[in-house]
């Protein structure tokens, strides 16, 4: 008699199955109408009807498919997966729980996103004891939820979190969570999760050995799991407990709570084979109903890969034409900035040098003049007035009264005899015309030295060495200027000119212990006589060089070819 009634119940379980396979078939059902067979397929799996469940979501899927809508289509995942989740079936449940994520995340249901993440976190831990994967999908779920502002599910889902730490013995990573649903009990809890938090309270107490606080809430759970219908909560606080008990050393009561677990846990799986045999029709199909599934989905994907691959060749097509008329764009635009550019660097050019030359003729004019006026002072008026006053000593001597006029008079050609003499060498040094570029050195730096400054003098170049007359004015003239920025503008203590010869050049080195400067901002400066100087020693064909940085003082390097006493 029972056969007869299983072979009717498969034979009308596979009418429905017919009839809703052709109704998925022949008809295109709206988008309204695929919520609605959705939300019966979730009925029906809550009631634990689950092949009822099963074949609805599947006619859902297929029409959710067909109406290119990816919420349904998650939809459709959810519920078959979670079917597979009840009916114990976690590799099932972990293969369409993934096939609908890729859906799900195209989407903005946050809500839906939750349970996705959540019920992926129940399976890696709880099933598959992969607790890294577990968190990482709670984490995510807790993401969703907080978005939505979801406290219940943000409630459950640090619930499991906890658990999930606990369970691998994290206690500091999980203990911020079980202060949470301590916390929030009272508002967001349930019968069920009132044993599990008594339970977690009881783990984290036994963890830091109060042992009193530990036992009470193991006991506190079991009670509650024992008055209520939460079997599941209660078998794993049957087992934590025993862990307790035989860590405090109670063998006898940690026996007795292991087989109360062992004989729940053996009284779910009773429940869990009567689920499926109560829908053994379904069962004798279930791979063929998977096949049909997946058939639906690679039909799907073939489809898609297809539109994606020609709209992928089509954007090629595009992406390579743009990059074309970019480049060739940009060719073109760098072909002529280039042009520009070799032309202001040439103008650049011309005008430096044009600069360059006035400053030259500027300063050979200058030196020219300095010359003249220093040889017209000292051999004209410096000469007349020596004259001058020698011819007046001989007529004082001659005299045995002196007019008082007469000798003011004499003081008068004295003192401007001494001032055209001073200035004769301002303009022109004597030392430096008579004995030479190191004399007239030497002198200049005992000269300029004080109690504030000390410059000091060296050469490897025998002192009485001459050079090319017009040569060593330049340079006399450009040391002296770089003495006078020294004692202007670096606040040093010491400086020193050391200068030495080579077979074709001077290498002079001009160093200051002073508060120096950044090179950058002394190039963009157009003070201290530093682009005279630079010109002079480019017209001359040598080098310049400055190295500086702050509170480091200022190194200049010169270098110029030789020109050699005619």
């Amino acid at each position: 008699m029972f056969q007869i009634r299983v072979r009717l119940l498969i034979q009308f379980l596979f009418l429905i199955h017919l009839s809703l396979t052709s109704l998925a078939q022949n008809k295109t059902l709206s988008n309204k109408e695929i919520a609605t067979l959705l939300r019966d397929a979730k009925t029906h799996r809550i009631k634990s009807n689950y092949e009822e469940s099963l074949l609805k979501s599947r006619v859902a899927l297929e029409q959710s498919i067909k109406n290119k809508s990816n919420d349904l289509i998650a939809n459709s995942y959810l519920i078959i997966a979670s079917n597979f989740d009840e009916l114990t079936e976690p590799l099932k449940a972990l293969h369409y729980y993934n096939l609908g994520l890729y859906y799900v995340n195209k989407t903005n249901n946050y809500t839906l996103k939750n349970q996705f993440y959540n019920n992926l976190g129940n399976i890696y831990c709880f099933d598959k004891k992969q607790y890294d994967k577990g968190i990482y999908y709670y984490q995510k779920s807790l993401q969703q939820s907080q978005k939505i502002l979801d406290k219940n599910q943000i409630f459950f889902t640090k619930l499991n979190i906890t658990w999930a730490y606990f369970d691998i013995g994290k206690f500091q990573e999980g203990l911020p969570y079980l202060e949470y649903i301590n916390k929030y009990q009272s508002i967001f809890g349930s019968e069920s999760s009132i044993v599990a938090l008594n339970m977690l309270n009881g783990m984290y107490y036994n963890f830091l050995n109060e042992n009193e606080k530990a036992n009470f809430y193991f006991q506190k759970a079991i009670e509650l799991g024992t008055a209520g219908n939460e079997k599941s909560d209660l078998s794993f606080a049957h087992l934590e407990y025993s862990k307790f008990l035989n860590k405090i050393h109670e063998p006898q009561k940690a026996y007795e709570n292991l087989c109360l677990f062992n004989k729940i846990t053996d009284e779910l799986h009773i429940e869990e084979k009567l689920n499926k045999a109560n829908i053994v029709g379904i069962n004798l199909e279930i791979d063929h109903y998977k096949r049909e599934i997946d058939k639906i989905e690679a039909s799907y994907k073939n489809k898609q890969d297809l539109l994606i691959e020609e709209q992928s060749k089509n954007k090629k097509i595009v992406i390579i034409v743009l990059i074309i008329l970019v480049c060739t764009i940009i060719s073109f635009y760098y072909f002529f900035q280039n042009i520009h550019l070799k032309q202001k660097n040439k103008l650049i050019d011309v005008q430096s040098k044009i600069q360059e030359r006035i400053i030259n003729a500027s300063i050979d004019g200058q030196e020219l003049e300095r010359k003249k006026i220093s040889t017209f002072l000292h051999d004209n008026i410096s000469a007349l007035l020596s004259s001058a006053g020698l011819h007046l000593n001989v007529f004082t001597s001659q005299q045995k009264t002196q007019p008082e006029e007469i000798n003011k008079t004499k003081g008068i050609l004295e003192e401007a005899h001494k001032q055209i003499r001073n200035l004769s060498h301002e303009l022109m040094p004597a030392l430096l015309v008579r004995f030479g570029l190191l004399y007239a050195l030497e002198d200049l730096c005992e000269k300029t030295s004080n109690s504030r400054i000390k410059i000091s003098f060296n050469s490897l170049i025998k002192i009485k060495k001459r050079y090319n007359e017009d040569f060593e004015m330049k340079l006399y003239f450009i040391i002296a200027e770089l003495i006078n920025n020294i004692i202007k503008h670096s606040n040093a203590s010491h400086s020193s000119i050391n200068i030495e010869e080579t077979a074709l050049s001077l290498i002079i080195h001009v160093t200051d212990d002073g508060t120096g400067f950044k090179n950058s901002q002394f190039e963009a400066h157009e003070g201290f006589g530093i682009n005279q100087i630079r010109a002079r020693i480019n017209n001359m064909k040598g080098e310049f060089i400055i190295n500086s940085a702050p509170n480091k003082g200022t190194s200049i390097h010169l270098k110029v070819p030789i020109v050699n006493y005619d």
